[in-house]
């Protein structure tokens, strides 16, 4: 897939926002509001530490894609809390020409509230078929949280899609990371384009995957050797007893 058969090629915010709200002191934001994001590769991530508007982002580029803010594809419309900013209202994203056939919007917090609303629909259908079919034959409340959500990448995203992802490694173990990896490599190489929040250094080896870090200083692209989720893990682990006794020494 090359840069102009990205299904997602910019974002950028065009339309003032009000400098009363929480949005306006977010750092991504204020660099959005001069700067473009560009997308070039398949896969991109959003690294950053807590507060740094990564969720917020990926959340406003969902919802201005068309799909659910809680989650799912753009045909799902169930809302358990109004908690989406308004971001997306001064957004404008740029689509690349090609017209994707699948997509889905993956959100760590709201998942339960996905899986409820599959198996609502299911009981609520007269048909032969079930929409749990989809997502691997069982209801994912029937899965650890981990194992749903790798089930539901693996039956439910076919391919040629656009899926924005919000922290995925929440409900992962190391093996589960790199299951997903392979489940990357699975859509990439069927034509998909991936954005993905997240805090996890297995996760942004990615090859080829470009990584914005975003920051007090705004939204950079930078290698994951130099991100500081890499850094501080690589930090700890290499000399675990010399970090504890710095952190919990009185």
């Amino acid at each position: 897939m090359t840069f102009r058969q990205l299904y997602v090629r910019e974002m950028k915010i065009s339309k003032k926002i009000p400098q009363d709200g929480y949005l306006a002191a977010l750092p991504a934001v204020r660099y959005l509001e001069n700067n473009s994001l560009v997308f070039t590769q398949q896969v991109s991530f959003l690294v950053g530490e807590n507060g740094a508007g990564k969720s917020t982002l990926i959340e406003a580029l969902a919802v201005a894609m068309g799909f659910n803010p809680e989650g799912g594809t753009i045909n799902f419309r169930f809302s358990t809390a109004d908690s989406h900013s308004e971001l997306h209202r001064y957004l404008t994203v740029v689509k690349g020409p090609t017209r994707r056939r699948d997509g889905f919007f993956l959100r760590a917090e709201s998942f339960y509230n996905l899986a409820s609303d599959i198996d609502r629909m299911d009981e609520g259908s007269s048909l032969g078929s079930r929409l749990a079919d989809s997502y691997g034959g069982v209801s994912l409340h029937r899965r650890s949280h981990g194992e749903s959500f790798l089930s539901l990448i693996k039956n439910r995203f076919g391919g040629n899609g656009l899926y924005i992802l919000d922290e995925p490694e929440s409900a992962l173990s190391p093996m589960g990371l790199m299951a997903l990896l392979c489940q990357i490599q699975r859509l990439v190489a069927a034509d998909s384009q991936l954005i993905i929040a997240t805090h996890s250094p297995i996760l942004m080896t990615f090859p080829g995957a470009e990584i914005f870090q975003l920051s007090n200083a705004g939204i950079q692209s930078v290698p994951y050797q130099q991100t500081e989720h890499f850094r501080i893990t690589r930090q700890f682990l290499n000399a675990p007893e010399k970090m504890l006794c710095q952190l919990l020494e009185e």
